[in-house]
């Protein structure tokens, strides 16, 4: 500093200095997104029947808006017009909220409704029916039994499901229902 002057060597190494800070503070910034990201991500992946089930604030944010108004609203999606209405590729389909299995392809037929149909579950346990008589209709509504995630009726809605092929499975921790699906 000369006669209390800032030099433009002065502001220039001051300058430098800010940068990098500006920098560094960034760089850890985008590490910790990216942890936070991944561990959440890890938290979803496979089921782990002691995870507790999230809650509504948590399934608002991880969740698409179709997905959450089915599963937590009881809304319906339009017929021929959802992810997996005529998927045909071999795996099974999980609980959007837990990951918990619920169905596989072998069980899936074309119902004619538009809307994923299955002969049965995984297990009767993991679902539960309920009698709904609104709208002046007679139908028994299906839920996800740990999750309470409103599936559907007859026909079950995509938005409630994750679809893991069956290529995928080990992957993403689901090597144990493997025998399921494969055709013997």
């Amino acid at each position: 500093m000369v006669g209390g002057r800032v030099t433009s060597e002065e502001k220039s190494t001051l300058s430098t200095y800010i940068g990098l800070g500006v920098v560094t503070v960034l760089a850890a910034g985008a590490v910790y997104f990216f942890l936070v990201s991944h561990q959440e991500k890890k938290e979803v992946t496979g089921f782990d029947p002691n995870r507790p089930v999230p809650n509504d604030v948590t399934l608002r944010r991880r969740l698409k808006p179709e997905q959450y108004s089915v599963v937590r609203e009881n809304k319906d999606q339009t017929a021929f017009q959802n992810e997996f209405w005529n998927n045909e590729r071999v795996g099974i389909y999980v609980d959007v909220i837990t990951g918990e299995p619920l169905f596989t392809s072998l069980d899936k037929f074309d119902g004619g409704t538009g809307r994923p149909t299955f002969t049965k579950p995984i297990s009767k346990d993991l679902l539960v029916e309920k009698a709904d008589t609104s709208r002046d209709m007679q139908r028994t509504e299906v839920r996800a039994k740990r999750s309470d995630a409103h599936l559907g009726y007859f026909a079950v809605n995509s938005a409630a499901f994750r679809f893991i092929p069956i290529e995928r499975m080990k992957e993403e921790g689901y090597e144990a229902f493997q025998p399921l699906v494969e055709k013997k």
